[in-house]
């Protein structure tokens, strides 16, 4: 067995750790069940509603092909990377006094914790180039799979024990809103040390690259979605599941609203996302390493198919129109919120194949010389695509969830369709 540098094992080490604590984090913030749960107390809108994870997604990509621009010359780019980790702690600290002390203005403080998130989700979005970058040049593709399986396998098991310690504070006799600030605080914490983490890995320099600028990247899009196929059929793929997210934040906020379900079931369905994943890591790992991460993304957009067919199955079998009026029953409301977890099983299995099997396929499609290039214009033009549960949520409120689902499930089954035109050996 060939003897490991030192220093890239002590690389490695501070990058499992940082997605270890980074999982914590995203498990005490998540945006489909804790944030959506938060925004449906305060009584918001299903535009709203489906404009958190938008946010936390879609942000978080948006100035990506900005910060290529920048980036690509550096010869390091962690730098960056530790000047934007300061500014998301910040930011998750300014959520947390939001939400103690505005809560009794549900207007004021929807607004000012969304323009919160907004500058969160953009600071992310300037580091999430630079954390590429850096694990690209600190872990070698051989070890990659093993690399985000690792990380995705540890985080999962956290990212559960946050579930349920979730689960154990919104049922606990804490009064809202200091359920949430609690819950906050948690993730705030769990960021902050996951940042540091990631900020004392060691980088080597990159060979100077030409400087650049904003429109040199924008002129760059057209020419390399023309020449390099590959690239173009993952873009198509990745914005045809962009828009088959649009379901996504309205699974909890439809078993709340429609199937009322009790709201300690929020905690049950956060568990269950975080529970099933690092099992469903586990499988994904293992088809990463024989057959690559393509059947990876193709596997994962089946799974995602099934899960808003289950919410409309369950919404048709125990909704008011076919329930009448057993449907208030407490007992019914109980069986139909353990049923419905099925639905959240199907989405994670899907969530953690697709955010193993998207890293590792850029990367493995990305030429090192372009790879600043590559990485902004993909996430950057999926950015704008991942805003799209807020038209989810304006379909919603319009004519119903079930008409939202159903768009949902189209548009992961064409997503199965076009991933047969990706790079077989990426």
């Amino acid at each position: 067995m060939p003897e490991i540098d030192p220093a890239e094992a002590q690389n490695y080490r501070w990058g499992i750790v940082n997605g270890f604590l980074a999982s914590t984090g995203d498990g005490f913030f998540n945006a489909s069940v804790v944030l959506a749960g938060f925004a449906a107390r305060l009584g918001a809108s299903n535009a709203v509603i489906g404009l958190l994870p938008a946010i936390a997604q879609g942000g978080w990509m948006l100035p990506q092909i900005l910060v290529a621009a920048k980036v690509r010359a550096l010869p390091y780019k962690l730098p960056v990377y530790r000047s934007s980790a300061s500014v998301r702690i910040g930011s998750y600290l300014a959520m947390v006094l939001i939400t103690a002390f505005l809560w009794e203005s549900p207007a004021l403080c929807l607004s000012l914790f969304i323009a919160a998130m907004s500058v969160n989700a953009l600071a992310s979005g300037v580091s999430g180039l630079p954390f590429l970058e850096v694990v690209s040049k600190t872990v070698p593709p051989q070890r990659r799979a093993a690399y985000f399986g690792l990380r995705n396998l540890g985080g999962g098991l956290l990212a559960f024990a946050a579930g349920l310690i979730v689960r154990w504070i919104l049922g606990s006799g804490l009064a809202f809103p200091y359920t949430y600030v609690l819950i906050f605080s948690l993730a705030t914490v769990a960021y902050t040390i996951a940042y540091t983490a990631f900020g004392k890995v060691q980088e080597p320099p990159d060979e100077v690259q030409p400087v650049s600028d904003i429109r040199q990247e924008l002129r760059a899009i057209p020419q390399l979605l023309r020449l390099d196929a590959h690239f173009r059929a993952f873009l198509s793929v990745r914005l045809i599941l962009a828009f088959a997210s649009m379901a996504d934040p309205f699974y909890t906020v439809y078993a709340l609203r429609e199937l009322r379900v009790p709201s300690s079931m929020l905690g049950v369905f956060l568990m269950t996302i975080t529970g099933v994943a690092p099992l469903s890591n586990l499988l994904w790992r293992s088809v990463a390493e024989r057959k690559g991460s393509r059947r990876i993304i193709r596997y994962s957009a089946a799974a995602a198919f099934l899960a808003p067919l289950i919410a409309l199955g369950l919404g048709w079998w125990f909704g008011p129109s076919h329930a009448g009026s057993e449907v208030s029953s407490a007992a019914r409301q109980s069986q139909v919120g353990w049923l419905y977890l099925a639905v959240f099983v199907m989405s994670s299995v899907a969530a953690q194949g697709f955010n193993l099997g998207h890293t590792n396929h850029l990367l493995n499609i990305s030429p090192p010389h372009s790879r600043s290039r590559y990485i902004g214009t993909l996430n950057t033009l999926v950015g704008l695509a991942l805003f799209a549960p807020v038209l989810g949520g304006v379909i919603a409120d319009q004519t119903s969830y079930s008409v939202v689902f159903w768009l949902s499930a189209a548009l992961f089954a064409a997503a199965w369709w076009q991933c047969g035109k990706l790079r077989r050996d990426a």
